[in-house]
């Protein structure tokens, strides 16, 4: 991911200088554990995890020779060990991927704590900012048409809960990569005790893996890269809602504008959701990941490395960015402008249209058969979107005309937007106990 989306703390766990402090500290758990069954000589420990970490740099310039990245390793990592005979012994037993899937897994399960902060803040500003506009009347919209009355409290809502559950999500997801292989070569165990896995397991705080042939079966990645793609894209149904709230048209949210912020170069006067706009953008960088990792899951017998390639892309390229959407859309939640007037006006501004299903059950409840209520409420309505009469005046019209008496202290009553939200108390409650 390039530099411009990439935060710190997310940006080391998938830096190459922390991916060979990991494989250091793999390879000299391995070792600890040799040495403690009496398979290795005790006294190469000492050497070994006194040795520093190779260099990025020289991996790569000796990875140009052996063209085996993990060799590579092994060689520059003996550089750097005294005695050098020492790490002789480094990489007992084991193969390639012991090395690379135990590392990863303790990439994606840091990595992932990383976004179960971000999520937490997430949840966390939804919640409050429902909470706080719980009473902030205006129009709901089906098919981006005015629907009946809300407040803007009830959508906030229901992002916050959706936060939530794809935060606990990717908290199960974290429990389902953080697996232990080292079983050597096609995974039989045979040249390495299967003991030394447990050991390592658990200093690692993860599990050993079910089964293992010589990788680690994909299917845990893919669900951990799917619950990333969920989140993401709830960070973006939060902002394609901060981007329908902030057109001409609507004017209801807007986006923090600071002071010196210019929203275009050619236009002074514009203020544009780009925040919003950006999270819409890499959301789909996020959910463009689940296919190609998911395909790793089939390989050919005990293993190939069709898998490691696209992993290498898109593994890191997930994480980064949905920890930089969840970052972006918790300050643009907390931040988010709230015009509670411009909501009202926009709520009154089809003339009452958006009484219609009370009016409806109204005029049932009072005796009248459904289908003539419905013709009755409906042509009145009709009437309004053509020429903008009043609800009210039209409806008195048509019922007049179909010599149907209407109650009017009734209608004031029902034809009142706080009337459409008196039963929202319970989830609001529900919402104030979101953690």
């Amino acid at each position: 991911m390039i530099d411009r989306y990439t935060l710190p703390d997310m940006g080391r766990v998938w830096s190459d200088q922390h991916k060979y402090e990991l494989w250091c500290r793999v390879e000299t758990l391995v070792l600890e554990a040799h040495a403690a069954a009496g398979r290795v000589p005790a006294d190469v420990v000492e050497p070994v995890r006194n040795a520093p970490p190779p260099t990025p740099e020289r991996v790569a310039e000796i990875e140009e020779t052996t063209q085996h990245d993990v060799i590579a390793f092994l060689t520059a990592w003996a550089d750097n060990t005294e005695p050098r005979s020492a790490a002789a012994y480094v990489h007992h037993g084991m193969t390639s991927s012991d090395l690379l899937d135990t590392a990863l897994a303790v990439q994606l399960t840091d990595a992932t704590d990383v976004l179960l902060a971000k999520a937490d803040r997430l949840v966390a500003a939804l919640r409050d900012h429902g909470l706080a506009h719980r009473g902030t009347i205006k129009v709901g919209r089906t098919h981006g048409v005015h629907a009946e009355p809300d407040v803007w409290g009830h959508r906030v809502a229901d992002l916050a809960f959706a936060a939530a559950r794809s935060r606990d999500r990717l908290r199960r997801a974290r429990e389902a990569v953080g697996v232990v292989a080292i079983s050597g070569a096609v995974g039989t165990y045979s040249l390495i005790d299967p003991s030394v896995e447990v050991t390592v397991a658990e200093a690692l705080q993860l599990r050993a893996a079910d089964a293992s042939t010589q990788v680690v079966l994909r299917d845990g990645i893919s669900e951990w890269v799917s619950a990333l793609a969920i989140i993401a894209t709830v960070c973006e149904a939060v902002a394609l809602e901060v981007r329908h709230g902030q057109r001409t048209e609507v004017r209801e949210l807007s986006e923090a504008f600071g002071s010196g912020q210019k929203g275009s170069s050619a236009m002074p006067h514009k203020k544009n959701p780009i925040r919003s706009e950006r999270i819409a953008g890499l959301a789909r960088v996020v959910r463009a990941a689940i296919v190609p990792v998911m395909e790793g899951i089939p390989l050919w017998h005990e293993r190939d490395i069709s898998h490691s390639s696209t992993e290498r892309v898109f593994l890191p390229d997930a994480a980064i960015t949905t920890d930089y959407l969840l970052d972006l859309t918790a300050g643009l939640v907390e931040n988010l402008v709230v015009d509670a007037d411009r909501m009202r006006a926009n709520l009154e501004s089809t003339g009452g249209l958006i009484y219609t299903s009370a009016v409806l059950l109204e005029l049932v409840e009072a005796g009248l058969g459904r289908e003539q209520s419905y013709a009755l409420v409906q042509s009145a309505a009709m009437r309004t979107w053509q020429d903008g009469t009043p609800f009210r005046e039209t409806l008195r019209e048509r019922a007049a005309a179909d010599g149907v008496a209407l109650d009017e202290a009734r209608l004031d009553d029902i034809c009142r937007p706080e009337r459409y939200v008196a039963n929202l108390g319970p989830l609001f409650d529900r919402l104030a106990a979101l953690s």
